[in-house]
């Protein structure tokens, strides 16, 4: 079982990875990436909050590493799973998930990126220059990852019964 959690959890790497480059819109003076957060919604619930948060530190290093991502998608990234899996994990609706998602990410992280983005990107931009791509991004994605694992729950539940 844990080399099938293993496997599952750089599947989710690979898919946000990949997902932030193929996926992402305008949002405000950003761009979004809603694939980083429909995977953290979807490993929260699958995995919960400790997983999610390692997927999440794991997609940001991958990304900065290869130049595809910046220094912010580590606390906009792991801030969100982490809150995702803790809100699954207390109250066990996907819903939850995606609301700790947003929370985490969109108001949170975009608290964190201030002084974040101060001392490890020499920028002084304030919380309302983070937000909204934040938010934007982060409830977008959330709303993804809610339909793919609800689809992916009721798939589980029809194979039990078959």
């Amino acid at each position: 079982m844990k080399t099938q959690k293993l496997v599952l959890m750089a599947m989710f790497v690979a898919i946000a990875v990949a997902g932030s480059n193929f996926v992402s819109f305008p949002a405000g003076i950003a761009r979004a990436y809603p694939i980083q957060h429909a995977v953290n919604v979807i490993s929260a619930v699958i995995l919960g909050p400790g997983p999610a948060l390692l997927i999440a530190f794991l997609t940001g290093a991958v990304r900065v590493l290869t130049g595809t991502g910046s220094l912010l998608a580590f606390p906009g990234g792991m801030i969100g799973a982490l809150c995702a899996g803790m809100l699954y994990a207390k109250f066990g609706k996907v819903w939850f998930a995606a609301l700790g998602e947003v929370i985490g990410t969109g108001i949170l992280a975009s608290l964190v990126a201030v002084p974040y983005a101060k001392l490890l990107m020499g920028t002084e931009l304030g919380a309302f220059f983070f937000f909204p791509p934040f938010i934007i991004s982060s409830a977008s994605g959330a709303l993804l990852g809610v339909l793919l694992v609800s689809r992916l729950m009721r798939m589980n539940e029809k194979r039990l019964f078959n």
